[in-house]
């Protein structure tokens, strides 16, 4: 069972998501508060493992909030302004969902929020064997090692703005200048990469959610870089983002 908050100014945004973690079965509200700052208490007191959390609100931004809070659950972003979802998942959060939400697309978050929640606790038994691929909530793995040419180089996964496929090789931009190429598939490094954080949009590439300037069209703009989104990737892609 899933123990969780809900936080929103708009009473009518709270019973939506109520009604929806009810319908469900595996999820128990444990409070709902329209001031974020009523539910610091409660969350420093009790095991809370997902809160969904509006961000305009009156009394604080959700994103100033989540910020403000040393030891995060899971969270999931609710809310009626797509824009801020780039900004959203460099806090990885879970998910990002917008308002008018259907059912469907809130079934998929529980879904993500269930992976991650399961890799951290095989992680919390010293299982070393489990794969990232099937939820990282961002707290390991903040770098990885991959081979190239004669050596073993370590990259930061906050450096990482993009990762190319050039046929039997990957070509790993990051903020430095040179890329790094390595012999590996976009399955192998994909095992290695937070979910929340990286996407793959296109056969040929997979990107940093948060290193994402804008999006045109059918293009993903990261720095000065144009980037195609696959049209199998398109519509998963676009509705990670809330899009």
């Amino acid at each position: 069972m899933i123990r969780c908050i809900i936080i929103d100014d708009e009473p009518l945004a709270i019973g939506v998501l109520k009604s929806y973690c009810e319908d469900l079965g595996e999820i128990h509200v444990v409070g709902c508060f329209t001031n974020p700052f009523e539910a610091t208490t409660l969350l420093s007191k009790e095991k809370i493992d997902l809160v969904f959390l509006d961000i305009e609100m009156p009394q604080i931004n959700g994103i100033d909030f989540i910020k403000s809070i040393d030891h995060k659950p899971h969270f999931v972003f609710t809310t009626a302004y797509p824009q801020y979802a780039i900004q959203g998942f460099d806090l990885n959060a879970a998910d990002y969902l917008v308002k008018p939400i259907p059912f469907v697309r809130f079934i998929k978050a529980i879904n993500r929020v269930k992976k991650l929640m399961e890799f951290n606790s095989l992680s919390s038994r010293g299982n070393e064997n489990v794969s990232p691929s099937s939820g990282n909530s961002g707290n390991t793995n903040k770098f990885l090692f991959v081979k190239s040419e004669y050596e073993s180089v370590k990259i930061n996964m906050e450096d990482i703005k993009y990762i190319q496929g050039l046929k039997d090789y990957l070509k790993i931009h990051t903020q430095h200048p040179k890329p790094i190429l390595t012999l590996m598939s976009f399955k192998e490094i994909q095992t290695k990469l937070p979910i929340e954080q990286f996407m793959r949009v296109h056969k040929s590439f997979v990107v940093n959610i948060s290193k994402i300037k804008s999006i045109q069209r059918s293009k993903i703009v990261i720095d000065d870089v144009r980037i195609p989104i696959g049209e199998s990737f398109k519509e998963s892609f676009l509705d990670r983002l809330g899009l």
